[in-house]
């Protein structure tokens, strides 16, 4: 079955030329005009993807991207930023809100094409795990997309569940901010946004886990590891 590509985007030429570059590659493809359209497609038809630009009418693109990702419906489908080069704070305003990738316009088709194949690649690579991680105090269950620390569920966000995902699976390793932003985003960019991506999460994930962020130990000038018996 060929996977579904929403577009959301308001310059015509563009959907089309998106539209007609994605068939050519073996997707499907939807496309709408505005941040409300954009959450009722996803709602309704249940894409594989969402390419996402940031200047939308009506709510835009930093909002929908929040939503979308903050439900747990919603929040596995992966989600590409279409961003002008002027956007810098918006990039990451919306890695931190769980974005899975950004692309800079005006873009390279193929560049394009192969940031969707391996978003897309990554996701089922994570499915091959499905089994519940229970370690210290903290259950997390993969295939329900739960978290709970002695018993008492906690709300992630997308990202904020796979990079406790990936810490937990890795338990006693060392794992690099670069080797994290590489497993849990899936790409490598500028310094100060890897540093600050992943360190933001990391901040907000040991506040949502309250007397259980213990367990994930800061390794300094390094990055993080978890220890099941701190």
């Amino acid at each position: 079955m060929k996977e579904c590509i929403l577009i959301v985007e308001d310059e015509k030429d563009i959907v089309k030329m998106l539209e007609y570059n994605l068939k050519k590659e073996g997707f499907k493809t939807l496309s709408v005009r505005d941040g409300e359209g954009a959450l009722d497609s996803v709602k309704n038809k249940h894409p594989d993807l969402i390419l996402l630009d940031l200047m939308l009418p009506g709510i835009d693109g930093l909002e929908v991207c929040k939503i979308l990702k903050g439900d747990a419906g919603t929040a596995s489908i992966p989600i590409i930023m279409l961003t002008a080069k002027s956007q810098e704070a918006d990039k990451v305003v919306g890695l931190e809100l769980g974005a899975d990738d950004y692309v800079a316009k005006p873009f390279s088709l193929r560049e394009l094409a192969a940031r969707i194949k391996a978003v897309l690649r990554r996701g089922k690579e994570k499915d091959r795990f499905p089994g519940v991680l229970a370690l210290g105090d903290i259950t997390v269950d993969p295939a329900k997309i739960t978290v709970t620390v002695k018993g008492r569920q906690v709300d992630l966000t997308a990202k904020e569940f796979e990079l406790l995902k990936v810490l937990m699976r890795s338990q006693g390793r060392v794992l690099s901010r670069d080797y994290l932003l590489d497993t849990v985003w899936g790409f490598d960019h500028a310094a100060e946004i890897q540093t600050r991506t992943v360190d933001v999460h990391i901040q907000t994930l040991r506040k949502k886990l309250k007397g259980a962020s213990r367990h994930i130990v800061t390794v300094k000038s390094y990055g993080y590891r978890f220890d099941h018996e701190a």
